[in-house]
C-alpha cells in the first residue's frame, strides 16, 4: 500500500509522563486547508457527524468510516431507517467521502484512511448498560477496534484522538458528594485528568475504554505517534437520537416534544457539564492544530453543571409543557456526578461556547423541525 511505517527511536516521550507536558508541532500545517483530508469512524454517529460537518466548513476533505449498525438506535423506541440514514443524508449533502466499513476491519480501515493527514476516532460502543449485556460486543468494538485505528494511524503516520469517556475514572467519585434539592454537588466542583481511575464498581465498558486510552498512550510512546485521548462528557445537540442507554439530553428533548414519559434512574440529581456538538467538534481541530499528546477531560466545565431534573425543568419551560417523570432504581455502576476541569485542553485552544440554555433550545428546535424522522412508540 505504499505506507510509511512510523518505528521507536529510543528518543525521551513527552506528552503522558504528566499527562500534558509538551506539545508536538506538526509539519501537516504546512499544506492549505483545503489539501489537508480527516477520516472520522463513527462519521455518521452523533459527535462524529458533527466532526465531519466541522471540518468539511473549514474546507477539509473528509471520510465519514461508519458500520451503520442499528444497534443502539433499535433500542430507544422510536428508531427508523429513516432515522438511521438521516446523518448519512445529511453529511453527503455538504460533500463528505461516504464509507461503509467497520473499525473491526483493519485491511478496510488501512485502506480508506491512506492518504489522510488526520484520523479523528468517535465510532464506539457507548452504552454502558449494552457493555454488560454483551461485553463481547463492547471489547471487539473498543478495543479492538480502536487497536485497528492506532495501526492505521502508525502505518501511515499521522496524528489521531481516540474518543474517551469519563466513565475511565469509575465511580467512586459518588463517595465525595453532598446534595442540594436539585442536584449533587463536589468541593471542589471540578475534576482533573490527574483523579484516579478506574475505582468504584467496574463495568465493562469501563474496561474497554481504559483499554483503548492504553493502547492511544503505547503507540504515542513507543512510536512517536501523535496521539491523545479525549474523556468527554454529557455532549448533545441536533442529530443525536438518544435514549435512556445513552444520550440523555437528546433522549429528554425528544420525549418532550412528542410528549411522552421520561423516566429517570436514581434521585434524578445526577450532574454533569453538558457539551455543545459543534464545541466538542472544534476540539478536535484545536488538538490538530497544536498537538499535545495525552489525556484530556473535554466537556462544558463548572459553567456548564447541570443535573438532570435541573435539565428536565429547563426543557418544560422551554416548551411550556409540564413533563411527565418517573423515578426508578440506579443502576450498576452509575457515576453520579462529573464536571471537567478543562485547563489542560484549554491549552492547546479548546473552549466551549454554548451555555446549556441556548444549546438545549437549539436541540428542541432541531427535533420540533424533523418530526417526521422519529417513529415514535409509546
Amino acid at each position: 500500500m505504499g505506507c510509511s511505517i512510523a518505528t521507536r527511536n529510543g528518543a525521551k516521550k513527552e506528552g503522558y509522563a504528566d499527562l500534558h507536558a509538551g506539545a508536538c508541532p506538526s509539519g501537516r500545517l504546512q499544506k492549505k486547508e483545503e489539501e489537508m483530508k480527516v477520516l472520522v469512524t463513527g462519521g455518521c454517529g452523533f459527535l462524529g457527524s458533527h466532526v465531519c460537518e466541522h471540518f468539511r466548513k473549514e474546507g477539509w476533505e473528509v471520510v465519514s468510516f461508519d458500520n451503520m449498525t442499528k444497534y443502539e438506535l433499535k433500542r430507544t423506541g422510536y428508531g427508523t431507517e429513516a432515522t438511521r440514514d438521516f446523518n448519512w443524508d445529511y453529511l453527503k449533502g455538504l460533500g463528505v467521502e461516504m464509507v461503509k466499513g467497520d473499525i473491526r476491519n483493519l485491511e478496510h480501515l488501512m485502506d480508506r484512511s491512506t492518504g489522510t493527514d488526520y484520523i479523528v476516532h468517535t465510532a464506539a460502543q457507548p452504552a454502558m448498560t449494552i457493555s454488560w449485556e454483551d461485553p463481547e460486543h463492547d471489547f471487539t468494538t473498543n478495543v479492538t477496534g480502536t487497536f485497528n485505528v492506532m495501526q492505521a494511524a502508525r502505518a501511515h503516520n499521522i496524528p489521531v484522538v481516540n474518543t474517551s469517556s469519563i466513565h475511565v475514572y469509575g465511580n467512586s467519585i459518588n463517595d465525595s458528594l453532598t446534595e442540594s434539592d436539585t442536584s449533587y454537588e463536589r468541593d471542589p466542583v471540578s475534576i482533573p485528568e490527574t483523579q484516579p481511575v478506574m475505582v468504584g464498581e467496574i463495568s465493562p465498558l469501563h474496561a474497554s475504554k481504559m483499554s483503548a486510552e492504553h493502547y492511544v498512550r503505547s503507540f504515542h510512546d513507543m512510536y512517536d505517534l501523535k496521539s491523545a485521548s479525549f474523556r468527554f462528557t454529557g455532549i448533545y445537540g441536533p442529530r443525536q437520537f438518544g435514549g435512556e442507554d445513552h444520550g440523555w439530553v437528546a433522549n429528554f428533548v425528544i420525549r418532550a416534544v412528542f410528549g411522552l414519559p421520561i423516566r429517570i434512574f436514581g434521585t434524578g440529581k445526577q450532574a454533569r457539564d453538558i457539551l455543545y456538538a459543534a464545541d466538542g467538534a472544534d476540539s478536535y481541530l484545536k488538538f490538530f492544530k497544536d498537538p499535545q499528546p495525552g489525556v484530556y477531560n473535554i466537556g462544558g466545565g463548572p459553567e456548564h453543571k447541570i443535573s438532570l431534573v435541573e435539565c428536565i425543568a429547563m426543557i418544560g419551560e422551554i416548551l411550556g409543557k409540564k413533563i411527565e417523570v418517573s423515578i426508578e432504581a440506579e443502576r450498576p455502576g452509575d457515576m453520579r456526578y462529573f464536571i471537567c476541569d478543562i485547563s489542560q485542553a484549554r491549552k492547546f485552544g479548546f473552549d466551549p461556547k454554548i451555555k446549556p440554555r441556548e444549546g438545549v433550545e437549539k436541540l428542541i428546535r432541531w427535533v420540533e423541525e424533523n418530526r417526521k424522522v422519529f417513529e415514535v412508540k409509546a
